[in-house]
Formats: C-alpha cells, structure tokens, sequence
C-alpha cells in the first residue's frame, strides 16, 4: 500500500449565490484540473433563515453533474421536466443536466432554523455532454452506513467501499463520495483508487491528515495521550485536503473526533469551456449554449 501525501490544505471561503443564499465555497471557478473530474464544491451551512430561505431560483446547467447532499433541513427543488420533490435531512440528489435543463432548489431549516448541506459539481466528458437529463433521489435511509470495530463510521454515497456499495448509479465520473466520522484520539486508514484524485472537506471537529510514520503526527498522539493537543498541527473545521497519488489515506481523530467528506474520481482530462452553471468543452460550444438560452432552445427534445 502507497500512503497518499497531503499536498495543499486551504479554507472554504464566504460567497453568496443563488437569491442571496450564504454559503462557503470549498473550492470552484479556479483551474478545473486540479480537482479533475470535480469542478465545485459548496457547503451551505447557515442557521439564519434569512440567509438562505431565498434560495437558488431557476437557473440553468449543461454539461455537468450536480450531488445534493443535505445533512439538516430540506431542499425543495423543480425542474423543467416537470420532476418535483423534498430532499429532506439524510438524503441525496444527483442530478444529470446532460443537454440542458432548467431547475430551483430551495432550502428550508429545520425546527431550529439551521440549513446544512454540500452541493459538489462533477465534470461531464465529451461523449455525454449533451446525454439526457437525469434525476436519481435517494433518500437517508437508503444510504448504507458502515460502523467498524472501532466506532469509525462511513456512508456510502456512491462507489465501493469495504464491500459495500452507495445507491447512486450510472455516473460518468465514476467517483467515491463517502461521509466518514472517526472517533476521538483514533487512527484510520481508508483505501482510494490510486489512479483518481481525491480530497477531503472536514466539516466537524479536527484531526491529521499523517502517515504513521509522520512524526507530527506521533507527537500529536503522545499529546492527545496526555491530555494536551496543539491544535495548530490539525485540520479543522471547513478544510479542504487535497492529496498526492497513493492508495491509501491516513487520518488521526483530534479528542474531539473528526467528520469529514473524502471524494475521489478518476480525472477526464479534456478541455473546459466554463461560464457559470454551463461546463462544455469549447468555446464555441459554450456559445451555443448561450445562444440556444436566448432563443428558446436550451431544453432538448429526449428520445
């Protein structure tokens, strides 16, 4: 096994999108090849309904895929399909825009107002850019959750992991999106297709991304042991981790645990012509698609 090195660690960043909707911007809009076939990540965690009780009205998307993961609150969302629904606490929403199609999504807190969730947008390659769109709900329950000897717990979003498999299927990308929660003061090694990119979004207590042999990271341990921690020497809250090549990750828990996403996918490696919610290939394809918003012609007839 090849423990993948950390290689760039940086901090979701306040924007706003949508009607106003507050949110923080893990990583997007930068250059698409660092996190080939991924392009954005989003984490909007708000306990302030004014903040995003106006939501993401109609807007379009081509060329892409978008994962809606929703951890408190709901996301009421309608497309120009005609498909409506609730992603409620728990659940998942991968859409295929493929050719184009026009949807809102709108957020709503639970019974203390607080709103959390994670919008990621994966690439498309050439060949499916213009495929049909495509809607997959999976509601919380139907996410398998795997707890390990222990206390490490992992949902499966989509992909293969320790033999079991996520519910969301068919995806270009082919990626692993799991959601991990590792016990205070404990050491996990998670296995990762060494021939994808990968990342992990920390989004609840802290940790360290090490080797075992990383002598940081035995310091942090002989810390923790002690009842003293140097929080400088862990990842945090709202941290994206990005990773060098290898097999396999290593995180040590802080005393508080840590919560995070760990993504992978095996990169596309073609041109990116973005503008917005619209990712082609080239320019010129970006501009039909433009043009086809002025005149109408943006939905494509499916067969």
């Amino acid at each position: 096994m090849t423990f993948r090195p950390v290689t760039q660690t940086t901090h979701a960043q306040p924007t706003m999108e949508g009607a106003g909707v507050h949110l923080h911007r893990v990583f997007g809009f930068g250059d698409p090849s660092e996190s080939d076939p991924f392009l954005l990540l989003d984490d909007f965690r708000n306990d302030i309904p004014q903040h995003y009780e106006k939501g993401f009205p109609w807007h379009p998307h081509r060329g892409i895929e978008t994962i809606t993961y929703v951890l408190e609150g709901e996301v009421a969302h309608g497309d120009s399909l005609g498909n409506n629904g609730t992603l409620g606490a728990g659940s998942v929403q991968w859409m295929t825009a493929g050719s184009g199609i026009l949807h809102q999504e709108m957020p709503k807190g639970n019974a203390a107002g607080q709103m959390h969730g994670f919008q990621l947008w994966a690439n498309l390659p050439s060949s499916l850019k213009m495929t049909a769109p495509r809607y997959q709900d999976i509601q919380g329950g139907d996410i398998p959750e795997i707890i390990d000897d222990d206390g490490t717990r992992v949902k499966i979003i989509t992909g293969n992991f320790w033999g079991k498999s996520g519910p969301v299927d068919g995806i270009a990308a082919d990626p692993l999106y799991l959601d991990i929660s590792v016990p205070p003061n404990t050491r996990k090694t998670l296995p990762v297709d060494t021939r994808a990119n990968a990342f992990a979004y920390v989004f609840a207590g802290a940790g360290r991304f090490t080797d075992a042999a990383d002598p940081i990271g035995v310091r942090v341990e002989k810390e923790v042991a002690g009842q003293e921690i140097n929080i400088r020497d862990m990842t945090g809250n709202r941290t994206l981790v990005r990773f060098g090549n290898g097999d396999e990750v290593t995180v040590k828990a802080g005393p508080d645990g840590i919560r995070f996403l760990l993504v992978a996918g095996r990169p596309i490696q073609e041109p990116v012509a973005w503008h917005g919610p619209i990712v082609m290939n080239t320019q010129a394809e970006l501009m039909q698609a433009m043009k086809d918003l002025r005149n109408g012609t943006f939905i494509k007839s499916q067969h």
